[in-house]
């Protein structure tokens, strides 16, 4: 079954992002706007993109290839929501389980691909903290492959910028992975959660996050006549909070209407740096969390976005396939939506009525090429 475009739009001004952001130029590493930039911050899913970084590095070195099966830990089996419920031994290729991982931020494939790649999780988180120290992350320090939260785990807007065009401009034969519109297993289809993906014109990426004490996060990137911007934005309230200031960033940096003198490398914090990490749990797992969130929602429970920018999806998503090497049992992965819905903390996903967007049809491409 396809999924149907589920988002009610407002035709509303636009809302302005008072927690940590920042926008950037790929190209130029210019930064067009930033605030709070160098306040740390709890990544949430927003980890797996450095997941993906040191698995693309490892690809590149031809440590591995895309078609390197990923095998099921009991710890990654462990892991919990989100994620695919895979059962400890069971097998997917490594392009697959990127798939997965990205689309559906499943926990437990962010595990398994880390042990395959740093042959443990300690040894996975070692080189995730040193390709962070390579990269002038100097904000940031990884305890997991999944973002899953523990003391040490942070990072700031800044650092994920610097990560993202890393991502971009070291690895574009990678970029379909982060603009999938969806999955199917052959049980199920599991649409992208990130709402700019068909919605928001030339967006390509990247990655949605979401714990108690991050709140709702978002790395959001587009391309325009061969210009492609990214915005990082942390901590806000709601899945539609997220997605209406990550549009109304990235419009007004194609608009021509932010810009600064500084450089993803000169840019320098505007107030004496903290060490402490913030935790927004007060306002998002909570009551008064819980009532800003029903709020935008529609009785239908519908996300109401109010950015101007984002408009309907104009074709039925496109779902990539994305399971387990054949001969496996996949039942187990249609299980457990109630517990993946509160993993991302708004009941607006509920039967995954968000529809998303992002990569190409549903046809295989030859190994070792990715297959989106």
């Amino acid at each position: 079954m396809a999924a149907a475009a589920s988002m009610l739009f407002l035709s509303t001004a636009e809302t302005a992002g008072a927690n940590p952001h920042i926008l950037v130029d790929v190209s130029t590493g210019r930064v067009l706007d930033q605030q709070e930039a160098f306040r740390r911050w709890y990544p949430a899913s927003l980890t797996k993109l450095m997941t993906s970084y040191v698995t693309f590095r490892a690809l590149q070195s031809g440590q591995i290839k895309l078609d390197t099966p990923v095998v099921m830990s009991k710890l990654a089996a462990a892991q919990p929501p989100a994620k695919m419920y895979f059962k400890p031994g069971q097998k997917m290729t490594l392009d697959n389980a990127l798939k997965m991982m990205l689309v559906k931020s499943a926990n437990d494939l962010a595990m398994a691909v880390g042990e395959t790649v740093g042959g443990s999780q300690q040894g996975f988180v070692a080189r995730m903290n040193a390709e962070a120290a390579r990269l002038g992350m100097r904000d940031s320090h990884f305890i997991n492959p999944n973002g899953l939260p523990g003391k040490g785990q942070y990072t700031t807007a800044r650092d994920l910028a610097i990560l993202s065009v890393a991502l971009r401009r070291e690895f574009p034969q990678y970029a379909g992975y982060f603009s999938l519109e969806g999955f199917t297993n052959g049980v199920k289809q599991v649409p992208n959660i990130n709402m700019l993906i068909g919605r928001f014109d030339g967006a390509d990426g990247m990655k949605t996050g979401f714990i108690c004490a991050a709140g709702f996060n978002q790395i959001a990137s587009a391309t325009r006549n061969g210009r492609t911007l990214i915005s990082v934005v942390l901590g806000t309230d709601s899945l539609a909070a997220r997605a209406d200031d990550s549009a109304n960033f990235l419009e007004k940096g194609f608009q021509n209407q932010l810009s600064t003198r500084d450089t993803l490398a000169t840019l320098r914090p505007d107030t004496p740096l903290s060490d402490d990490v913030a935790d927004v749990t007060a306002d998002i797992c909570s009551t008064k969390g819980a009532q800003a969130r029903s709020e935008t929602r529609d009785p239908f429970g519908r996300t109401k976005v109010q950015s101007p920018y984002i408009h309907e999806m104009d074709h039925e998503p496109n779902f990539v396939y994305a399971g387990l090497i054949g001969g496996q049992d996949i039942a187990t992965a249609a299980k457990g939506d109630k517990d993946d819905v509160t993993a991302r903390g708004d009941k607006a996903t509920k039967d995954n009525k968000i529809a998303i967007s992002g990569g190409g049809a549903n046809v295989p491409i030859p190994m070792p090429r990715p297959t989106f």
